[in-house]
């Protein structure tokens, strides 16, 4: 079962929504190769503010992601396309249907 997550917060610089969006669709195939990882979510918040949402079993899944491959991809091409610092919370489930 799920008891830990991941929340993460990404702010589109203006013109380059798309950017963040193709980028999110794209991780999905990286995070499928994850298997730590058991849920992976991407999420459009507003006009320009995207997120993503990753559950994980136990932290040492949780710790396999923040070290992966999409972890990486975004703080590599953050610059280009995010306003800010992706935010990242560590969270824990209270409850799942």
């Amino acid at each position: 079962m799920e008891k830990l997550a991941l929340l993460v917060r990404l702010e589109a610089k203006p013109g380059k929504e798309a950017e963040v969006e193709n980028f999110l669709k794209n991780g999905l195939n990286l995070a499928n190769d994850e298997p730590g990882t058991k849920s992976w979510y991407a999420i459009k918040l507003g006009p320009s503010t995207f997120g993503i949402f990753d559950t994980f079993a136990d932290e040492a899944g949780r710790d396999a992601h923040l070290s992966g491959k999409i972890a990486e991809a975004l703080m590599l091409q953050s610059d280009a396309f995010l306003s800010s610092a992706p935010v990242i919370e560590k969270t824990e489930i209270v409850a799942v249907k």
